[in-house]
């Protein structure tokens, strides 16, 4: 079960905004909902011209009177780019916009193999090809040693990046980051590609309009894929972009939409999200980067069209092998149960492929709710990548272990790392330690529903005047609404029984809602039993006419005590973790044989999930907590049988009795509360 947050728009600012702007309430609610509760609020949220002055970014009059100068003098200039889409398409900007301008430009992307950043192999390579200038985009402002080789071989040096610094920053004769403590740009979110944007205008005298018209569809694609904040400049960065998508000039572009069968007419955050981006990001996964840069070069129809296909076949196998290490972890899972109870998941397998393990991270994260840290195992370095949930910094948690850490980097929720494999153990131990010193108890994976809607609210009205939200993404997510208490009436199988479409009674209304992903022996509710469940909302277009699609996001049974869930779960984790409980909470969790007989009545060899199970048994007696250790104890002796990877108890086929008394899980529990 995932924790909600259900919020409540205060209905006096939702009026206000109302009457004094053309906003329907629908996206009020919502803006309220989100904090953006005054006019003044709403104009900043709503407006297409918020770009701040290049030149409030720190060091940026340096780093252009450094590439004007290099351009004069005809200085031979590398840009030093990153292989993930962000980086290409960054790459791909400034050695467009530097042609243009007649420097004598080159651009470098190392393969993954090579690991993230600068190297300072690729940069005595550049030496050796006489390079004079090297521009980083994307990268670089960790790169202290690299930095230092760079000066002693006489090579002038540009950081534009967009991470964390640390304390100590490199050598260079300019350092543009936004996250840099004495930057005075307002704006702190911009991917690297918007960094790079802002040093366009910058050479431009500051003049954003033309950099716009020409780079605002490929900078739209970088931000939409580098999962960054879409509030503030980039918004106004993604909305200026997406309309100039439908009619880019970039060959590449056009042909990998035309690649990806979308419609000029439908191009949102979304369909750039899921479509465009991974397949950018497949190049410098699963191929080269240079792949996708030439792409976005190339002026030849016929080379861009097979360039395209080549990405989508690199896509493809990106997936295959995201999956095959999915599994590897699941049946690790499978194994060692327990290791679910850490505050933070860790799992490390030979030889994954280091392009899709920050993919296989924010599977996993999403599936357990928790922090997760994926480490491939090449040799003597290990690679890894993390993913975390609101409250957990990743960079923190890195920077805690940076003595161990050959290389790190990284933003609160995302982070790569490099270490010494023999240091693994070590590692797994040092961030053990600090979640637990930093966080004796853990946040939870939440879900957030804008408000309660009522049946009268879903329509393809509401959904209509959502669109003036859009574009949708990070920080400003598609809308999602609860609906309290529905009843099931039928539960009708889609796709050979893959997905489900479910006939609810909501408030005496038929409501029609579709859940992917889940068979209907998997889904926890019968028919007839009355349900919670998150849902958004969407156009759907049949027949010429428009209609409103319910998907089903999360669901549970109606009168689940969500805060009572948590804290008896919390409670489980600590004592698996060794952790000390106080007694009153002992009392509660140590399962009496009444209980143990209870909850093993309740099983069959078939199967029940975890959740179905809990939502049956809950009561003031029954907790998770004692729950779980009711299955611990039939799992010790034999009893049941628990698959965590799909939360599935099932008993075992065993025909001769077991003595309960025998329990060491319960002998110890007896013992810790002295009973």
């Amino acid at each position: 079960m995932k924790k909600w947050v259900i919020k409540q728009p205060d209905t006096k600012a939702v009026s206000v905004i109302t009457s004094k702007t053309d906003i329907k309430k629908p996206a009020a609610e919502i803006l309220v909902s989100r904090g953006i509760d005054t006019i003044e609020k709403i104009k900043d949220f709503f407006s297409d011209d918020i770009l701040s002055s290049p030149f409030l970014l720190k060091d940026m009059q340096e780093a252009v009177d450094i590439i004007n100068n290099a351009i004069e003098e005809q200085k031979t200039i590398c840009i030093f780019g990153d292989y993930d889409c962000d980086g290409i398409i960054s790459t791909v900007m400034l050695y467009l916009y530097l042609e243009c301008l007649g420097a004598e430009v080159s651009y470098y992307i190392p393969e993954r193999d090579e690991g993230y950043g600068m190297s300072c192999d690729a940069i005595r390579k550049l030496s050796e090809h006489g390079i004079q200038l090297i521009i980083t985009v994307d990268n670089g402002i960790s790169a202290i040693k690299e930095a230092e080789l760079i000066k002693k071989l006489g090579i002038e040096l540009v950081i534009t990046d967009h991470h964390q610094p640390s304390d100590v920053l490199p050598t260079a004769g300019a350092i543009v980051d936004p996250h840099r403590s004495d930057c005075i740009s307002p704006f702190k979110y911009l991917c690297g590609a918007g960094v790079v944007l802002k040093l366009l205008a910058a050479l431009d005298d500051g003049n954003y309009e033309a950099v716009i018209e020409q780079f605002g569809d490929l900078a739209a694609v970088a931000t939409i894929a580098d999962i960054v904040p879409l509030v503030g400049e980039n918004r106004t960065i993604v909305q200026n972009g997406l309309r100039l998508i439908s009619n880019t000039e970039n060959l590449g572009l056009s042909y990998l939409i035309e690649e990806c069968r979308i419609s000029l007419d439908n191009i949102s955050s979304v369909s750039v999200a899921f479509m465009l981006a991974p397949r950018i990001n497949a190049s410098g996964r699963f191929g080269s980067p240079r792949t996708a840069v030439k792409l976005f070069l190339s002026e030849d129809e016929d080379e861009a069209q097979e360039l395209c296909k080549e990405l989508s076949e690199l896509n493809s196998k990106r997936k295959q092998t995201e999956q095959e290490i999915v599994n590897e972890i699941e049946e690790v899972i499978k194994k060692n149960p327990t290791i679910l109870n850490e505050r933070v998941l860790i799992f490390e397998g030979d030889n994954w492929h280091h392009g899709v393990i920050g993919i296989v991270s924010a599977r996993i994260l999403q599936k357990y709710g928790k922090p997760t840290f994926i480490i491939s195992i090449e040799g003597d370095i290990s690679r890894g990548s993390a993913r975390s949930i609101e409250g957990y910094s990743v960079f923190k948690a890195l920077s805690y272990c940076s003595e161990i850490l050959e290389k790190f980097g990284g933003h609160t929720g995302a982070g790569g790392f490099s270490l010494s494999t023999d240091k693994i153990p070590l590692f797994k131990k040092m961030i053990a330690e600090y979640s637990r010193k930093e966080f004796p108890s853990m946040p939870r994976y939440s879900i957030t529903a804008e408000k309660v809607i009522e049946p009268s609210d879903i329509n393809i009205g509401t959904v209509s005047a959502l669109d003036i939200l859009e574009p949708f993404g990070e920080r400003n997510p598609r809308p999602l609404f609860a609906m309290l208490g529905a009843v099931i009436e039928e539960i009708i199988p889609l796709s050979d029984g893959k997905h489900i479409k479910l006939k609810l009674n909501y408030h005496n209304t038929y409501i029609y809602g579709l859940l992917f992903g889940v068979s209907p022996d998997k889904f926890t509710l019968s028919a007839k039993e009355t349900g919670d469940f998150i849902i958004s909302l969407e156009k759907n277009t049949y027949g010429g006419s428009q209609n409103v699609s319910v998907k089903i996001t999360d669901y549970r049974k109606s009168g689940i005590s969500q805060a009572k869930y948590f804290a008896a779960r919390e409670t489980y984790e600590k004592y698996m973790l060794g952790e000390e409980i106080p007694k009153p909470l002992m009392d509660r969790i140590i399962p009496s044989r009444d209980d143990l007989i209870c909850v093993y009545k309740s099983l069959s060899t078939a199967g029940i999930s975890f959740d179905a199970l809990f939502y049956k048994l809950s009561s003031d007696s029954m907790n998770y907590c004692k729950l779980q250790l009711c299955i611990d104890i039939f799992c010790e002796l034999g009893l049941v049988k628990l698959d965590m990877t799909n939360e599935n108890v099932s008993k075992s086929n065993i025909n001769q009795k077991v003595d309960l008394e025998s329990s060491e899980i319960l002998r110890k529990l007896r013992c810790v509360n002295n009973v």
